[in-house]
């Protein structure tokens, strides 16, 4: 592995970040907030970044580890240093560092419960981050530097989420330019649209860059429940259902071919679990909660698109549901969205792909000799691919057993310990018990909040760009 190429990326990433830092600064200018969090955040993230530029300068040849290694601590150092914010603000080093790490990786849950209380420039920051990390600050980086080149590949290679690279055009910096410009072309339609709804301009803007990320921080304690308004409602489900399909899609269905949704396997898919899931949730909000088949549908189409897209927003606390709802909602935490989404969680095609492995497993053993390959979008699925998927779930459930026992280990109820790691590990935000959606996390203990930040950083870098780097093989020159 070279450290000097690492270093000197990091670095680049670093100086980047420290750009991206002025917005909020000229949002606490234009509010009159404190300047000095903003401010010094600039300068020791800026100043970091030069140093290790010019220190580490290195022309070699990167390798795939070189990649993994750089997605993975760029993502760590961009959840430290986009922490600077909230301490100087007054978090405490770990519930900082909680709360950018889970900006950055669109996790959205928080240790805030007076959210209120706290600065708007502060509350932008917050949910900027998650709009940076959603399309992903690594691929930012390829989009917008281009001495990475041919080494940008390892980059995307490590980040993309789902199983296989999308790529859209030949070099991954034009991919990864044309998804950041498709993501930026939604949020603008979507800040619009929320605007029209008689949204302020800054809830506008906070609630699209939380909304696109799925990533699902708001200004507000009561998060899209402060507004009770069907249409917001209706505008941001609608974005968020966006937000979970592939934007390969998107670009896709506005640029060249505007059937790619309809003949995409895993879009179909996507949409069925989502409609069978909110029909399922409607019909017990009907008969175990009392709720009006209207009232019903309007609660369990906002929950279950925003717990399947992994965005976390709420405009009721189910914390207070029956447990079949409840059962709807723990259901779709495992799905998450589809890949190449800005979503989280396992993603749609792997699901999809295991139940076609299933069903070949069942007719194999019926027809041992047949020869029944596994397709998707009329394509055969390469053995490696399936092998990978299947590994991908074991060390998934692996890793939310192993948190889940940890968790319960410093005293948290089971539901609070299950609902924790899956949540934090998929990216999701809000869970059941303690860490319901009008609760916080600030109740986990100190070391539950250590294990919850790895949950969140293994679950945005899909798992094995993180694990990769605890075998001795990585590590060997």
């Amino acid at each position: 592995m070279n450290h000097g190429v690492i270093l000197n990326v990091l670095g680049g990433l670093l100086r980047f970040l420290g750009v991206i830092m002025v917005v909020p600064l000229l949002v606490a200018l234009y509010y009159g907030d404190s300047l000095y969090p903003f401010l010094a955040a600039v300068i020791i993230t800026g100043l970091t970044g030069i140093l290790l530029s010019y220190k580490y300068k290195s022309t070699d040849e990167w390798k795939a580890r070189d990649g993994f290694a750089i997605v993975a601590f760029g993502w760590l150092a961009a959840a430290i240093f986009g922490s600077i914010p909230f301490m100087l603000d007054g978090f405490s080093p770990i519930n900082a560092i909680f709360e950018s790490m889970s900006g950055f990786t669109t996790t959205g849950a928080t240790i805030l419960l007076d959210i209120e209380s706290h600065s708007k420039s502060i509350l932008f920051w917050r949910n900027m981050t998650q709009w940076i990390g959603g399309m992903g600050i690594i691929m930012l980086f390829i989009a917008i530097l281009p001495k990475l080149g041919v080494a940008g590949r390892q980059l995307f290679r490590a980040e993309a989420p789902g199983p296989t690279e999308d790529k859209i055009k030949p070099r991954i910096r034009e991919t990864a330019k044309i998804l950041w410009m498709v993501y930026l072309f939604i949020s603008i339609i979507e800040v619009t649209a929320l605007v029209l709804a008689k949204m302020s301009i800054y809830d506008a803007v906070t609630h699209t860059f939380t909304t696109m990320a799925c990533g699902g921080f708001s200004p507000y304690s009561n998060s899209i429940a402060a507004f009770n308004s069907p249409l917001i409602e209706g505008i941001i489900t609608f974005f968020m259902f966006v937000a979970g399909a592939n934007f390969a899609l998107h670009y896709r269905t506005l640029y060249t071919d505007n059937q790619s949704f309809l003949k995409d396997d895993e879009f179909k898919f996507y949409s069925l679990v989502i409609v069978v899931a909110t029909l399922i949730l409607t019909f017990s909000l009907w008969s175990d909660m009392g709720e009006t088949i209207l009232t019903a549908f309007r609660y369990a189409i906002f929950q279950v698109v925003s717990i399947t897209t992994t965005t976390g927003f709420a405009t009721v606390d189910f914390n207070l549901w029956s447990d079949s709802g409840k059962i709807v909602l723990l259901a779709v935490m495992f799905v998450g969205g589809c890949a190449g989404s800005t979503s989280g969680g396992i993603k749609i095609v792997r699901f999809f792909l295991l139940l076609k492995y299933a069903q070949r497993a069942l007719f194999k053993s019926i027809h041992p000799r047949a020869v029944k390959p596994i397709k998707l979008n009329g394509k055969t699925v390469p053995d490696d691919v399936m092998q990978a998927i299947v590994s991908f779930v074991v060390i998934y459930f692996m890793i939310f057993a192993l948190s889940t026992g940890l968790l319960s280990l410093l005293g948290m109820d089971i539901i609070s310990s299950l609902t924790s790691s899956i949540v934090t590990l998929g990216n999701i935000g809000p869970g059941f018990g303690m860490v319901g959606p009008m609760a916080s996390f600030d109740v986990v203990p100190f070391v539950g909040k250590l294990v919850l930040i790895a949950n969140m950083w293994i679950g945005r870098l899909e798992v094995f760009t993180v694990i990769v780097m605890l075998t001795p093989e990585f590590w060997k020159r």
